[in-house]
């Protein structure tokens, strides 16, 4: 059975055309990759990269086939200015977002089986006007959902994060008991429909060293984390913790655990990314769709270059493949999305 993934390649300045471009030449098998990007970009990268590369159009699912060594299947969207590997254009800002519309519609009709993002620079965005601070929050949006939950992943570690992209000292006022429970029951919920894990075992972090230390350190823990622990654990979900970021990152707890919940951005990625940088991936919980990314940034100086690593877009791709299989099973997932 072939899946059809939407890669959106981000920035086109950056690297993601030509991470397009490289992984064409050996494309995942049993799996039809269709490119939501301008044509001339991908093929103007291609050449400069010196990769052959055929493009050809989208059709409708039922004539699906997997991609084969040198072709990408793309959906057109256009660019607004033109394409320089390295020089950022405002102006291109709105194309970037509308690929990303455009993959999630056609996920949500189940024209496609998930996407795949590549990395995006948000100050560009920013500065052409857009309020922008990552993709989670903008596809949360998009999909009118409540409340989504970025979960980084790479071999043997899943790190999920109760806050995202925010200011170090907005953290602490941004954790309340409904927002921790909500994204507990998300991580919960979406292990189940969408990794096929029956009963997840959720390692949850303190957020002040030492997890409070009693309240000697800060009394987020006694009053926040630990009451949402407790309530939840009586709910059916199993949770260990508040436990001290400094030692849960350990083997001690980790081969029991199916995922880490970090209470802020840098507290649990660092870990992540020394253990996985290159070949992670980044993975969007609580949405009705399936989407993954790859771990980086754009790169922009390396863009054309053709030094570049493709290992996390694999592993995004072989993550939302293994994510789809499991999605398609799961008759839960009826009820919840």
């Amino acid at each position: 059975m072939t899946n059809r993934i939407a890669i959106t390649p981000g920035e086109p300045a950056g690297i993601g055309p030509d991470l397009c471009a490289i992984i064409s030449q050996c494309p995942p098998k049993d799996t039809e990759l269709v490119v939501i990007a301008d044509q001339s970009v991908l093929a103007d990268r291609a050449t400069k990269l010196g990769i052959p590369l055929k493009l050809k159009p989208y059709l409708a699912k039922n004539n699906s086939a997997p991609s084969t060594p040198g072709e990408l299947s793309i959906i057109q969207v256009d660019t607004k200015a033109n394409v320089t590997p390295g020089e950022l254009d405002k102006d291109n800002s709105p194309y970037v977002l509308e690929t990303l519309r455009v993959a999630v519609d056609k996920v949500s009709n189940a024209d496609l089986d998930a996407m795949v993002t590549g990395p995006v620079q948000k100050e560009i965005i920013n500065e052409a006007g857009y309020a922008f601070t990552g993709h989670t929050e903008f596809l949360a949006e998009y999909c009118k959902t409540k409340l989504t939950v970025m979960m980084l992943a790479t071999e043997g570690l899943r790190v999920a994060l109760a806050t995202t992209h925010l200011p170090l000292s907005e953290v602490p006022k941004s954790i309340d008991k409904e927002l921790l429970s909500d994204v507990i029951k998300i991580i919960h919920i979406d292990l189940i429909t969408k990794f096929g894990i029956e009963n997840p075992r959720i390692l949850v972090c303190g957020l002040n060293p030492h997890a409070g230390e009693n309240g000697y350190l800060g009394r987020e823990e006694i009053e926040i984390i630990e009451p949402v622990i407790t309530t939840l654990r009586e709910e059916g979900i199993e949770l260990v913790g508040p436990l001290p970021a400094d030692t849960l990152f350990t083997e001690k707890y980790l081969n029991s655990a199916d995922v880490v919940l970090s209470m802020y951005h840098d507290q649990g990625l660092p870990v992540l990314k020394f253990k996985g940088f290159g070949n992670a991936s980044n993975i969007t919980l609580g949405l009705p769709i399936i989407r993954t990314s790859v771990d980086h940034g754009t790169a922009l100086d390396m863009a054309g270059s053709g030094k570049i690593e493709t290992g996390s877009l694999y592993n995004a791709i072989s993550t939302a493949n293994e994510m789809v299989a499991h999605w398609k099973l799961n008759e839960k997932r009826k009820l919840i999305y």
